[in-house]
């Protein structure tokens, strides 16, 4: 009898959970007042001479944190920056929107390395700014993955133009709900 009961209980909790993941938010309301975007900590760029948060003060950022070898990562937010990149091109080319992927290795160190990642870069036809984000005393955890506390790969961050975090999501949401998003946080106003 108990078995029945936890099907049903394990069944109720997947549909909840989709629920909640896909109820209707705006960009507004996805703020964590308080939050400022913490600056990312990188080792070496790629596609860049480099850039942080404050040095992108004014504009809409959009940060993929990666791992070559990560399925989701090539199955959706790869694609998926690619594609809000032909959307937002305009936007990109009035610098108002600046997309920013950062490499966050927390598992087969060895094989995901600089080498390996370039190359990837390169056949993904991946050109925005890529960061490998910074391992400090052997720790497991790269410095950046820390500090914006993302549960694992893939995970998009959106920073508002006062570089607050808006939208931060681990894994999978609807692609046009965080175009939703980015257009909702150009649209507001910036105080420099």
């Amino acid at each position: 009898m108990l078995y029945p009961m936890l099907r049903l209980s394990t069944l109720l909790i997947v549909v909840l959970a989709f629920a909640f993941a896909a109820a209707p938010v705006s960009a507004q309301n996805q703020k964590r007042p308080g939050i400022k975007a913490p600056q990312w900590q990188i080792s070496e760029w790629i596609n860049s001479k480099g850039t942080n948060v404050d040095q992108l003060r004014g504009k809409v950022i959009v940060v993929d944190f990666f791992q070559l070898w990560c399925p989701g990562c090539n199955k959706f937010t790869i694609p998926l920056m690619a594609q809000y990149q032909k959307t937002f091109a305009k936007e990109i080319a009035a610098e108002k929107l600046v997309f920013v992927s950062i490499h966050t290795v927390f598992e087969g160190h060895k094989y995901q390395n600089l080498k390996r990642l370039k190359s990837f870069l390169k056949r993904k036809r991946i050109t925005h700014p890529v960061g490998n984000d910074r391992h400090v005393n052997g720790d497991r955890i790269p410095q950046t993955m820390r500090s914006y506390q993302t549960r694992g790969t893939p995970e998009i961050a959106m920073i508002d133009k006062e570089g607050y975090i808006r939208f931060q999501k681990f894994g999978y949401f609807e692609p046009e709900f965080g175009e939703k998003v980015i257009r909702a946080l150009l649209s507001e106003p910036f105080s420099s």
